[in-house]
């Protein structure tokens, strides 16, 4: 039998090609599946978000349950407020009615106080459009304060430093809704996501005339209202009848 047709028969030659075959194995294996990662779509392996809130005020009675169990939930200084109710009295007497408007940050898809922060300090949430502060980078410049065009930031007085509504994101992160949407006896506040067309709030949103605050500014706001009333009392100069509003805030005015 000549050389070239003998069989391996030395195990040391048989454990190098046993092993290189492996090798050359996995290697493929591991190619096949990094081609595999970078061909998935982005976005696909995880779902971002878009977190909104739906006020119906047709169910609100203004018991501001909403604004006290924010400010148990986040020991809001007194003087400041994250979430309030504003009443809109409204016609001359007899013909007189009451409505109310539940307030908070709008979590803007464009929020101009993003846009004005020196620090970065308030930005969007990526995973779920929430706007937030870090208290760790701001420094109390206001700049956002000034900026916000519905009055939902304010300094802190204990730790000098912008605070404003987050959604409770410390609850959402758990499956939990907001403070304000639990507390709420009237069932007003729909909290969800609204990138999911089979969520409760879009398809409140689909089926309902909505209404969102000052739209002109350009900031598309991700808070919703239904049956809100939101005159001023500009209206006054009209003529047409009396408007009053009462904020519950060291602001009297309605922004």
């Amino acid at each position: 039998m000549s050389n070239t047709n003998k069989p391996v028969t030395n195990r040391r030659e048989f454990v190098q090609k046993l092993v290189g075959g492996v090798t050359v194995a996995s290697l493929a294996s591991a190619s096949a599946m990094v081609s595999s990662v970078e061909a998935t779509p982005e976005g696909q392996s995880k779902k971002t978000k878009s977190y909104g809130m739906l006020i119906d005020t047709r169910r609100c009675i203004g018991c501001h349950t909403c604004s006290v169990a924010c400010k148990s939930e986040f020991d809001v200084p007194l003087g400041v407020t994250r979430s309030w109710v504003e009443y809109t009295e409204k016609g001359t007497y007899p013909n007189v009615s009451r409505h109310y408007l539940p307030r908070l940050c709008n979590h803007c898809r464009h929020p101009q106080c993003v846009d004005v922060c020196p620090t970065g300090a308030t930005y969007k949430r990526k995973q779920d459009g929430i706007v937030v502060i870090d208290s760790g980078q701001c420094i109390g410049c206001k700049y956002c304060i000034q900026a916000c065009p519905y009055d939902a930031r304010f300094l802190n007085p204990v730790t000098k430093v912008a605070d404003k509504c987050d959604f409770c994101i410390h609850r959402v992160s758990k499956g939990l809704v907001p403070a304000c949407v639990n507390s709420c006896i009237g069932g007003a506040r729909i909290f969800g996501d609204l990138s999911d067309p089979a969520s409760e709030i879009s398809r409140l949103l689909a089926t309902n005339p909505t209404t969102v605050l000052r739209p002109g500014k350009g900031t598309e706001p991700n808070v919703y209202y239904i049956g809100s009333d939101h005159n001023n009392e500009h209206e006054n100069n009209r003529g047409w009848y009396d408007v009053r509003i009462t904020t519950h805030r060291k602001e009297k005015g309605r922004r």
